[in-house]
């Protein structure tokens, strides 16, 4: 019947005994599997030393009685069955070690499991060694251990340092450039922390403080540590600690609102495997957190597992809330690991070797025994191989190896996992489709994450502190070059009343492009009297020191300083360059018309103008009055000609095609010539006016002058490593200064040259313009640059800042304000130092002389085809050099039949010269044909005529043929005559 008391008691007891039962099946397998062998299985003795009213100890039991179950139940043939002697450690180091040595002397376990901590685990290592007895803990995770290089150890569970490249990825996948870790002061809290802060300064993360809470601190310490993070910048905390003091810390963060929105909380691998059996009170305090902890694959053998572990430990525990996780998993294969050892390792010798200590004074130490299987066991657990409930179990070097991190996020009271980590790939959203491109794809490498203050949006890692001070921001005091920065003072009070200048003005605007509010102060690098406090390397140290958080002025970007500091980007123009007088050059030199151009260039252009000359009258020569006349008369003309085109005042006019096309590239190449002979000219009788006086830095130090540099300046640090005198080095604080200096020069202790910055000399030469100038070469600097402590995300956000400013037009006007009448023309000794050479002409010199050989070539080619008879037509006794002196001959004559002499010089119509017999005969008889002018005689060689009478270049008439007939009568008239 439903709902009676009798049916409900009938149940209730019904329910009871099935528990009982499964209770007794459960704890009776080992027995059972001892009658089905007989009495041939031999019991081997293991130690289990834990915290048994820990967490950590109760799972870990509870998941060792099951494997040895699960063990034996599936293993029935094996000889050995291991028994338990369990001991509590009650959570202390003694009573972990007292425990483990009366294990070890009293009970002689041949192993020993456990124990929890690695506080503990470190001295009972030692005990392990001492008697050969192997130590396999399943939860002691120290990185330290690991440096105890014992062979009778085993972790069976991965050490803490595994994690810490985990964590590193994370913080490097948001940009987060500060992160403070906040852990336990003690040997598992300490040993952990150098193993993270080196994998995070291997992607530049700054760790600015370390948040050191001892175990024992009450709610007061923890609460003023953590207003003491809530006061400084870094947003980003790393917790590692045990699960007691680590939830209490989340929930005094959540308290004073840590846990809003801004905030960053990491929990490390011990913290994310427990956090679940905290309080469902203190579960609120950590929504929003990111964990790192061990992943375990899923598979039937891990559900049914958990399925009947919850069973059993909820009977065990009804008022322990706890789950399964990777502890208990590790607990349970660490007990399949010794077992199958065990039987492997056989039972042939289990005894232990004793030292006959005689005496009463001898303490357990000394009389511990030496375990003879010890060798044996360790030998057979470091073959161990096999798939467990964790995965993959083995040691390697004594310990697990890495395997996969699981990321997880804190939402409600459960877990949502964001994504894994593994060695081969870093950080991936699905661990199954891995692959060694995925450290380098730029998608994102986590899944969506809710952070602390419910929101999606991701931290900037960093916060201007709402409840604490401004910003501290330094700046220097100097009496000189008040433009970039001036601290005015009032005389009562002796504090600064204003502060301004070009550094100040854009920085104040740099802030104002801040995409948040940043809250700041000015504060002058004094002393109480007004004084500078120190020089600009000290003023960058407070930054260092934590004086100040930052400094504004004319600060250099130099490499020293940016060890110990950051810079924004700089914001004014980079360079140290020398500067120097400049005296007035007015003694002139007489030669000085040569100097615009070089020798080299001198020379050809002479020749040219004597090989166009030579030119223009081979082509005019035989066609052209003017080219013709008595051999000084040719030459002159010649030259007075070609060297006229310099002005274009010849006057003499060119007839032929082949004159004209030489003459008029010649005419473009004097253009060229002259109009740059002109500009260089020009340019020496003006800007070389004014010369400096030094030219090179070398020279200084080779006549051993003196060189200034500004007072606090990084350039006398320069000039000393250019082996610079330190006694020829003097400093000046004021643009006056600088100018007496120069003025009394290095005979009379001031200065022949000064070596700054291109600000500094640029206004610097504003108000001396034309009195001195810059000379090369300009050093290498960076510029101006704001100052920021080591990894401040500041630097970054400012710089970006600085672009907005200078890329728009309010650096204009803010330099307007400062430097209005701060321009001086630039000026360039080397610009007139510089001749005119051949290599800029002689492009054009090859043009010219192109076009004039081909001109006489083509001209050649027409008169040899005219004078062909003379050349081909002979008889065998005619010389070449007698036809090459009669082609002279020829070319002397002038060529009636060009058009100009037709025009100019009529001939009767009773002439009956040929035009090849101009000029062939002495003295003509003919009185129509007058005498032809010739270069050097009017008559030609007798020889030569009988060559032109027998080559047919003589006739009485352009009608009548030559013959040979009447070339030899006329030949012997005229021999007659003689």
């Amino acid at each position: 019947m439903k709902g009676s008391p009798t049916s409900r008691i009938n149940f209730n007891s019904f329910i009871t005994i099935c528990l009982f039962l499964n209770v007794c099946l459960s704890e009776g397998v080992v027995a059972q599997s001892q009658n089905t062998t007989g009495d041939a299985t031999i019991p081997v003795k293991v130690g289990v030393v834990l915290d048994m009213d820990s967490l950590v100890g109760k799972i870990g039991m509870s998941c060792m009685n099951m494997a040895l179950s699960d063990f034996y139940a599936t293993h029935p043939h094996y000889k050995t069955r291991l028994v338990f002697n369990t001991k509590d450690s009650m959570g202390d180091v003694v009573a972990a070690a007292s425990a483990a040595v009366e294990l070890i002397r009293n009970v002689e376990v041949q192993a020993i499991i456990g124990p929890r901590s690695s506080m503990q685990a470190n001295f009972v290592i030692s005990l392990g060694n001492k008697s050969q007895v192997p130590i396999i803990s399943f939860s002691a995770a120290s990185p330290s251990l690991t440096s105890l290089k014992s062979p009778y150890f085993f972790r069976a569970a991965q050490s803490g340092s595994f994690q810490v490249n985990a964590i590193r990825d994370i913080v490097e996948e948001f940009g987060w450039r500060e992160v403070v870790p906040i852990y336990i002061d003690n040997l598992f809290g300490e040993t952990l922390i150098p193993y993270l802060t080196a994998a995070l300064q291997e992607i530049n993360i700054r760790v600015p403080y370390l948040s050191v809470i001892p175990e024992s601190a009450d709610d007061d310490l923890i609460t003023k540590e953590l207003y003491k993070l809530m006061n400084n910048q870094t947003r980003v905390f790393i917790v590692h600690a045990t699960i007691p003091l680590g939830s209490r810390i989340l929930v005094k963060a959540e308290e004073i609102g840590m846990m809003s929105e801004g905030y960053v909380w990491i929990m490390t691998d011990s913290m994310t495997t427990l956090w679940r059996s905290i309080n469902s009170s203190a579960i609120n305090a950590l929504q929003g957190i990111l964990g790192v902890k061990s992943y375990v694959p899923k598979s039937k053998e891990l559900e049914n597992f958990t399925v009947r572990w919850k069973r059993k430990f909820q009977s065990d525990n009804p008022n322990v809330n706890a789950e399964m996780n990777i502890i208990g998993l590790w607990a349970y294969d660490a007990t399949f690991a010794v077992a199958r050892a065990v039987e492997n390792a056989g039972t042939a010798n289990l005894r232990f070797n004793r030292t006959n200590i005689s005496g009463s004074g001898a303490t357990d130490l000394e009389t511990l025994g030496v375990s003879q299987n010890g060798p044996r066991l360790i030998k057979e657990l470091s073959k161990i191989n096999f798939t467990g409930l964790s995965g993959d179990f083995h040691f390697v070097n004594g310990q697990l190896e890495s395997s996969v991190f699981q990321i997880v996020n804190v939402n409600g009271n459960g877990e949502r996992r964001v994504g894994f980590w593994t060695p081969q790939s870093g950080l991936v959203k699905d661990w199954k489709s891995t692959n060694t491109s995925a450290k380098s794809s730029s998608k994102p490498k986590l899944g969506p994450i809710i952070w602390p203050g419910d929101t999606n949006s991701v931290p900037k890692g960093w916060k201007i502190p709402v409840e604490g001070k401004k910003l501290k921001i330094g700046v220097p005091v100097k009496d000189g070059f008040t433009e970039f920065v001036k601290v005015t003072w009032d005389s009562n009070s002796k504090k600064a009343k204003s502060i301004g200048g070009y550094c100040i003005d854009v920085f104040d605007a740099v802030m104002l492009k801040m995409p948040y509010p940043v809250p700041y102060e000015y504060v002058p690098f004094a002393t109480p009297e007004g004084n500078a406090a120190g020089s600009y390397n000290d003023l960058v140290d407070q930054v260092f020191y934590g004086i100040y958080d930052g400094v504004v002025g004319d600060i250099t970007i130099v490499a020293n300083r940016s060890l110990y500091v950051d810079y924004t980007l700089p914001y004014t123009e980079s360079g140290v360059s020398m500067l120097v007088p400049v005296r007035d050059n007015n003694k002139k030199n007489a030669w000085v018309f040569l100097q615009p151009l070089t020798s080299d260039l001198w020379v050809t252009s002479g020749c040219f103008f004597v090989f166009i000359g030579f030119v223009v009258w081979v082509l005019e020569h035989r066609i052209n009055e003017d080219f013709r006349g008595p051999p000084a008369h040719q030459v002159g003309t010649s030259f007075w000609f070609s060297f006229s085109t310099m002005v274009f005042a010849h006057r003499e006019k060119v007839v032929s095609n082949l004159s004209r096309f030489v003459v008029i590239i010649w005419c473009f190449v004097v253009l060229v010539l002259t109009q740059s002979y002109t500009a260089s000219l020009t340019s020496l009788l003006t800007v070389e006016q004014l010369q400096p006086t030094v030219t090179d830095i070398n020279q200084l130090l080779k006549r051993r002058e003196s060189v200034g540099f500004l007072s606090a300046s990084f350039v006398k640090d320069m000039l000393l490593e250019m082996k610079f005198d330190e006694s020829h080095i003097k400093k000046y604080g004021t643009l006056e200064e600088l100018h007496d200096l120069f003025t009394e020069g290095s005979a009379k202790g001031g200065i022949s040259a000064a070596l700054d910055e291109i600000p500094y000399i640029k206004l610097f030469l504003s108000k001396y313009c034309g009195k001195y100038t810059t000379v090369k070469p300009t050093f290498k600097a960076d510029g101006f640059g704001f100052v920021f402590p080591k990894g401040s995300p500041l630097a970054a956000d400012v710089s970006r800042a600085i672009l907005n400013v200078t890329q728009g037009d309010e650096m204009q006007k803010i330099h307007n304000k400062w430097f209005n009448n701060a321009t001086c023309p630039d000026f360039d000794p080397t610009v007139s130092s510089n001749s005119l050479g051949l290599e800029s002409f002689w492009g054009l010199f090859l043009i010219a002389g192109v076009a004039s050989i081909s001109a006489l070539i083509i001209f050649a080619a027409m008169f040899l085809y005219e004078q062909k008879h003379v050349l081909f037509q002979f008889y065998p006794e005619n010389s070449v050099w007698r036809k090459v002196r009669t082609m002279f001959r020829i070319f002397d004559q002038k060529d009636l039949s060009s058009h100009t002499f037709k025009k100019t010089e009529p001939r009767d119509a009773s002439c009956n010269c040929s035009v090849h017999s101009i000029g062939a005969y002495g003295s003509s008889t003919n009185t129509n044909c007058p005498p032809s002018p010739s270069v050097g005689s009017n008559q030609i060689d007798p020889s030569d005529l009988v060559f032109l009478v027998e080559q047919g270049s003589v006739t009485d008439s352009p009608d009548i043929p030559p013959s040979p007939e009447r070339s030899s009568i006329e030949l012997a008239d005229y021999s007659h005559g003689q």
